[in-house]
């Protein structure tokens, strides 16, 4: 039986560092000093609060057309030095997004090169709200300094300020509900972000068996975006969640998993390649491709995953 009662929205982005390969470190603290919220505050995002939320739509619906479209910036919660919860209105703000679960849109802004020159540059992110969310959607940024001029700018947004975004196809090509007893995910970084909405899927649905496992490798315990709300759903005998450290200061608390995924991680945590009644999802920074599947835009399942035996319809890469 299901514990989760189906209510509200959660969390997106684009894929980031991890413990899958070295990386550069994310910038200090916010230049403009904003308060930093926790999960005890009363004005906090429930998008980072919520419980599984079902709220499935068939590709092609999004509010977004393939045409870039201006969307205000309603409000920007700062919850961590490094990371913010922008929520954007929709242009019909009496419906939701409409995004499907493995799908995600273009954001696109006009800034400086290194030279000055002004160029487009544009981003995929996935919104952490759910189909649940009306008039408006959440997406949890992290600013990347130098190594993310679109983060940076998107975390530098004032409320009021606009950017654009338009939708695209995804580029996953299998959709909620997954007919699967067992969906396991291997996240580096913001990749947790639409990993979030499949957890949605899954466990939001109150008619379901199935059960998600998530190996989820971050630099270290600052870095661990939504931890809070996973170790809520880790409550759950349908969810599973490991986090690996990389670079953890050896002086702290953590009592986790420290390195990167290895393949004990994976034969401990996941079911073997001769159990056809799982998936594998793979998020994360291009290293980490590289290391357990090969690369993103290759259908062909090579890196760790490859030499234990998973196959290509096994493993879907994001």
């Amino acid at each position: 039986m299901n514990k989760f009662i189906t209510l509200a929205a959660l969390i997106g982005v684009a894929s980031s560092v991890s413990a899958f390969a070295p990386h550069a470190a994310a910038p200090a603290a916010s230049r403009r000093g904003t308060a930093i919220l926790t999960a005890a505050t009363t004005d906090f995002p429930s998008t980072l609060t919520s419980e599984p939320t079902l709220a499935l739509v068939a590709p092609g619906k999004c509010q977004f057309t393939d045409e870039f479209a201006a969307a205000k910036l309603l409000k920007r919660w700062k919850i961590s030095e490094t990371s913010s919860v922008l929520r954007f209105a929709l242009p019909d703000e009496s419906s939701p997004l409409n995004l499907a679960t493995c799908a995600c849109i273009l954001a696109k802004a006009d800034l400086p090169d290194r030279d000055g020159t002004i160029e487009a540059v544009i981003r995929p992110y996935t919104p952490i709200s759910t189909n649940a969310q009306i008039g408006s959607f959440d997406m949890l940024i992290k600013d990347y300094g130098e190594n993310g001029r679109l983060s940076t700018h998107l975390c530098s947004l004032e409320e009021g300020d606009e950017i654009s975004f338009k939708h695209i196809d995804a580029n996953v090509k299998i959709q909620a509900p997954f007919d699967f007893k067992k969906v396991c995910m291997l996240v580096g970084g913001t990749g947790i972000t639409p990993m979030t909405q499949v957890l949605h899927a899954v466990l939001g649905d109150p008619t379901s068996t199935a059960e998600a496992v998530v190996l989820y490798g971050s630099r270290t315990s600052d870095d661990i975006l939504g931890k809070d709300l996973l170790d809520s759903w880790d409550s759950s005998d349908r969810l599973s969640v490991t986090h690996v450290l990389s670079n953890e200061p050896e002086e702290s608390d953590w009592k986790g998993a420290r390195g990167f995924v290895n393949k004990d991680l994976i034969q401990k945590n996941f079911p073997p390649p001769s159990d056809k009644e799982s998936i594998i999802f793979v998020c994360g920074p291009p290293p980490m491709y590289e290391a357990l599947c090969g690369p993103r835009l290759d259908k062909e399942v090579s890196g760790l995953l490859g030499e234990m035996g998973y196959s290509e319809d096994q493993v879907f890469k994001f």
